[in-house]
């Protein structure tokens, strides 16, 4: 989940960045900046109430089975992992740790708690809370449970300490402490069951719950017990649900919002000459891609999903929907993340080949099927148009199917779709996260909602997880990202940066090329709300 012109992303904590692969026994110091587009025009200002509008809902607070990543970036606003990713999303850095040590046989990690950490409600943070957050995420098996599998236990020693005890070597171990997922909430939910403790979470964050009012906006207001120093700047922050693009860019050039997230690309050329306004283009991890339901005739077919992925123009639609604003899409990794593999032979146009496909199908003359699409989704409205068109050739009548946002992304995850486009972004640096979660059936998200399932896959993505050896890892991942491609198991279409509107007097707003952003070093300067 996007980049251009961008400042830093200040730090006022000493963080020692953590290497990822062959990570030594204890970590040093450095944060990784990248620049940022909103950069800091003089002194922060404290104060402001910043309004997002955004082109749907959030779909939940459960840190540990949500899926979407606009639940996903506001829940990074009110609860906190042990680590969090570098501004530059090439490393993790201690956030609520503030270092580790590792075994020598490599299957414990004694991790350093940050002194002085409260939640929201004023209660100290302890081992026991980070014990019981983790074991609640490795407990979730319809979330992301499958993120922390190599953990064995966890121990609570003293206060300041954990040490989690691996069930063997993990590669991944430090990155994947590092996702939102693993955040930390307080022990025993502070005596509530999880249902109610999510309706309004308590963490550590800058920001904590103030209101959801669903379908409409969720509000989180100012932590004034948060850990850093003089932050956040901002008395609060509110998420409003606006489908329609052209609704969002009226917001903030009128000043009703501060933060578009989204905008049409239509639009970002224009964008960048208004006087009022930013636009940013965030260097990003961000896949788009058209998903087949394999649950529905005849997508079981492998060579229905090849005709199919052949006979989209990726180029033409990077044209047409980005205006030139990304890449065509060949892989399931995107370029920016370690171990892509720009050889994997993800199916490109070839009309002839998409004929020759479908003529060895189960349905050679083609077929009607449903897409289904967000809504006020300018951009996936023209990808559809011109993938419908694009399939006529074949025989393959495309009905499009339009309902609102939050229902569509309901339905997508649910499988009541025939295909469906779909994005993703990594919330870690290393492929674990990604290659589990859309390749794996059984890791809670069914093949990213595919019900793919190729077992030798499967199997190199885990072996991959098992190894610190850098080239036996790239072997694993050229293994899954080749067959992945050929299976067609879903049609990846264009990597674009993320895009985002802002008020001209927002500034310290971040990106980072896996989507997440650091709201406590958001100010607005003159002329806030």
């Amino acid at each position: 989940m996007r980049h251009r012109p961008v400042l830093t992303m200040a730090l006022t904590v000493g963080c020692a960045l953590v290497a990822l692969a062959g990570c030594g026994s204890s970590a040093s110091s450095s944060a990784g900046g990248t620049p940022s587009s909103s950069a800091s025009a003089g002194t922060p200002v404290t104060g402001g109430n910043l309004v997002f509008a955004n082109p749907q809902d959030a779909q939940s607070l459960d840190e540990s089975t949500v899926f979407d990543n606009n639940s996903i970036w506001i829940i990074e606003q009110i609860t906190q992992p042990l680590f969090t990713v570098t501004n530059n999303g090439k490393g993790v850095m201690p956030w609520l740790a503030t270092g580790y040590t590792e075994s020598k046989n490599g299957l414990a990690y004694t991790v350093s708690l940050r002194k002085g950490v409260k939640f929201s409600t004023g209660a100290p943070m302890t081992s026991k809370d980070v014990q019981f957050s983790l074991e609640q995420t490795m407990a979730a098996s319809q979330g992301w449970g499958y993120i922390d599998s190599a953990i064995k236990s966890v121990d609570a020693p003293s206060p300041d300490t954990v040490v989690i005890n691996l069930k063997y070597k993990w590669a991944p171990i430090l990155a994947d402490l590092a996702l939102f997922a693993n955040g930390v909430v307080p022990d025993n939910y502070g005596g509530k069951t999880a249902t109610a403790f999510y309706q309004a979470p308590i963490g550590t964050g800058p920001f904590k719950f103030d209101y959801w009012h669903k379908g409409s906006a969720l509000k989180l207001i100012k932590n004034t017990d948060y850990w850093q120093p003089g932050k956040p700047y901002l008395d609060s922050v509110t998420w409003t649900d606006v489908p329609n693009d052209n609704t969002r860019q009226l917001q903030v050039t009128s000043g009703q919002a501060q933060i578009d997230q989204y905008p049409a690309w239509s639009t970002v050329s224009t964008l960048k000459s208004t006087p009022s306004v930013t636009m940013s283009l965030f260097p990003s991890t961000e896949t788009t891609y058209l998903a087949f339901n394999e649950k529905v005739a005849p997508f079981q077919d492998v060579n229905v999903r090849r005709a199919i992925s052949y006979a989209i123009n990726r180029e033409a639609l990077v044209k047409a929907v980005l205006f030139g604003n990304g890449q065509s899409a060949n892989s399931i990794f995107p370029p920016q993340l370690n171990y892509y593999d720009a050889n994997s032979g993800g199916l490109q146009y070839n009309l002839a080949a998409a004929k020759a496909a479908l003529a060895k199908s189960s349905v050679p003359k083609g077929f009607t099927t449903t897409l289904l699409l967000p809504s006020g989704n300018s951009d996936y409205a023209t990808i559809g148009t011109i993938v419908q068109s694009e399939l006529k050739p074949l025989g393959i009548n495309v009905q499009i199917q339009q309902q609102d946002p939050n229902t569509e992304n309901e339905n997508f995850q649910s499988g009541k779709y025939d295909m469906s486009f779909s994005l993703w972004t990594m919330d870690i640096p290393d492929p674990d996260e990604l290659a589990t979660f859309a390749l794996d059936p059984t890791a809670g998200s069914k093949s990213f909602f595919t019900f793919y399932d190729n077992p030798t896959v499967v199997k190199a993505v885990h072996a991959a997880e098992v190894t610190t050896d850098t080239a036996a890892r790239q072997s694993d991942y050229n293994t899954a990202q080749t067959m992945a491609a050929q299976d067609a198991f879903m049609a990846f279409l264009y990597y674009s940066p993320y895009q985002y509107v802002e008020s001209s007097n927002v500034h310290g707003f971040l990106v980072t090329p896996l989507g997440n952003y650091h709201m406590e070093n958001v100010w607005l300067s003159s002329g806030s709300s």
